[in-house]
């Protein structure tokens, strides 16, 4: 494991660039996308969410499609998590633009889950409204269509990063397929697809043979959308973050921590500390000397200073995170018992290493 965090690089190979790079292309194709995507007529750009390059390189021959494409290792954002590197995906923008700065955001005084768009009050779309939590628009203010699962298409998550488009849904891979297919016979030029199966089936299962049954039937499924291709189409291929098997190695915050902190957001391997009034020096101290040997420990101006949310941070984001950042070094989470799901997560993501940070960026023609 690196010493270091592994930083995005924003202002190249980040999964923040691709649809700049295919929607607004500059004079010269930029070296890390492959020129097969800058010169199609017709491009698809399919999402496999929690696909990480360190977990596909170890799986090639389970995965032959994605194996044969061209392409390479590009970097996910900070923190590594769906809401935000969705966002990033679909603005444009790095997180300190954007401001979906994480999965669990602090919001005047509350903390809102973004993907499920909920406080401990309940449903939040009416407090907390979307369109106004992340203005910018999606797709270079393009209306591309977008083939995404049924569920998710009048979610508040949706509406604060899929502004402005046109949504095309689908409930099994088949119909995705099939959507695909339609947009692009009608001549679409750019059509966005996005699928979850690998992300849900590694946090359940873990990185383990549920996880390599479903990189095959995602690879199958990305080998269908090749062959729906007209000619003089490309398929480019990402995912939002990669994955790291923490199971049981779940870490409590020391006492002296705990003592310090009002509140926390953020997830098990980016854990955002929210300082009691005039403790923020004794909460970082005590989570240095606690946590260091396991965790990257930052103060938010230090996060800032190091370039994590990219080169602007809007006041709007800065004020979405917390006093003292806990980024999970080793494979480990740490627990906040106000951050619950449905079952325990075997398979996480959100930390700065290369298993979590590096993403596939791959692409395939007709």
């Amino acid at each position: 494991m690196g010493d270091h965090p592994l930083l995005p690089d924003y202002g190249g190979a980040c999964i923040a660039n691709i649809v700049p790079a295919l929607l607004e292309p500059a004079d010269s194709v930029p070296g890390w996308l492959p020129a097969e995507a800058a010169e199609a007529d017709q491009v698809v750009l399919l999402v496999l969410d929690g696909l990480g390059w360190d977990q596909l390189g170890e799986r090639r021959h389970l995965a032959p499609t994605l194996a044969a494409m061209t392409g390479g290792a590009i970097s996910s954002v900070v923190p590594s998590t769906t809401a935000t590197a969705l966002t990033s995906i679909a603005t444009g923008m790095a997180p300190g633009e954007h401001g979906v700065v994480g999965y669990r955001l602090a919001v005047d005084g509350e903390v809102l889950n973004v993907l499920r768009w909920s406080t401990p009050a309940g449903d939040a779309r009416r407090r907390i409204d979307p369109d106004a939590f992340q203005p910018h628009p999606a797709f270079c203010g393009q209306r591309p269509p977008i083939v995404t699962k049924a569920e998710f298409v009048r979610s508040g998550f949706s509406g604060a990063h899929l502004s402005e488009v046109r949504f095309h849904g689908y409930r099994v891979p088949s119909s995705l397929v099939t959507e695909l297919r339609r947009q692009l016979g009608a001549g679409e030029p750019f059509v966005y697809a996005y699928y979850d199966g690998i992300d849900k089936v590694a946090h359940e299962y873990g990185l383990g043979e549920f996880f390599d049954a479903e990189l095959v039937a995602a690879d199958r499924l990305v080998a269908d959308i090749a062959a729906a291709l007209p000619p003089g189409a490309a398929l480019v291929v990402t995912a939002d973050h990669g994955q790291v098997e923490v199971g049981d190695r779940v870490v409590e915050l020391h006492p002296e921590v705990l003592s310090s902190v009002s509140y926390q957001s953020g997830e098990g391997r980016f854990r955002w500390l929210h300082a009691r009034p005039g403790r923020a020096a004794a909460l970082h101290d005590a989570a240095m000397a606690h946590h260091a040997d396991c965790a990257w420990v930052r103060t938010l101006d230090e996060t800032v200073h190091e370039g994590w949310w990219g080169p602007t941070v809007s006041p709007a984001a800065r004020a979405r995170l917390g006093d003292v950042a806990i980024v999970a070094r080793d494979d480990i989470a740490f627990v906040d018992p106000t951050d619950t799901g449905p079952f325990h997560l075997v398979g996480r993501h959100g930390s700065l290493t290369s298993a979590e940070m590096r993403v596939p960026l791959l692409v395939g023609t007709a």
